[in-house]
């Protein structure tokens, strides 16, 4: 059974909307076309950058695939509140990063919020899209590969970076966890 609320879903339904076939869109979006297929079958989470890259391609912003409802000012979210952005799917979700939107239903934002749960391993692949992000690490350790150079981050530091400069940023060692807000001009 298809969850009609997950990203996956709403990523096909944008898609079909506009008419676009999967490769026209992996190609858009300059992403390969089984990492598109994959993300549509809910089988892999992308990372913000593949999902920057998607919104961008579809003429959305990338709030659009994460908003579920509409609130008013002040969006106010508690820590035991955070849902993480495709936990209801039945089968489990691959991939190394967890999101748990910090913005959701916020429909005028400009910027995307997130607090970001990172396992060790993985792809390690550049990536880059308009915008900037902004990243504190909250535990753990992360290393971020920027263009040429290489950085390791600890709990407290925090990074802020032009994100067309081709980047991945991933557990150091063992899992981390940040918070990260991601802006993207529209």
């Amino acid at each position: 059974m298809v969850d009609k609320d997950s990203l996956g879903n709403r990523i096909r339904k944008y898609r079909e909307r506009i008419k676009l076939s999967q490769e026209q869109l992996a190609t858009n979006a300059g992403i390969d076309e089984e990492l598109l297929r994959a993300v549509e079958q809910d089988e892999t989470y992308p990372a913000i950058g593949v999902m920057v890259r998607l919104a961008r391609a579809l003429g959305q912003r990338l709030g659009t695939f994460v908003d579920d409802h509409e609130v008013e000012d002040p969006l106010i979210l508690r820590s035991g509140e955070r849902c993480e952005e495709g936990s209801s799917h039945k089968r489990p979700v691959a991939g190394h990063y967890r999101y748990f939107p910090l913005g959701s239903g916020k429909s005028d934002r400009h910027m995307e919020p997130f607090y970001i749960i990172i396992e060790p391993g993985g792809e390690r692949a550049l990536s880059s899209h308009e915008g900037e992000e902004f990243i504190i690490v909250a535990s753990g350790e992360v290393e971020l590969v920027y263009g040429n150079e290489t950085h390791v981050l600890s709990e407290g530091d925090s990074m802020y970076y032009n994100s067309l400069v081709p980047h991945h940023l991933g557990a150091k060692d063992g899992r981390a966890e940040i918070y990260a807000t991601i802006y993207t001009p529209f």
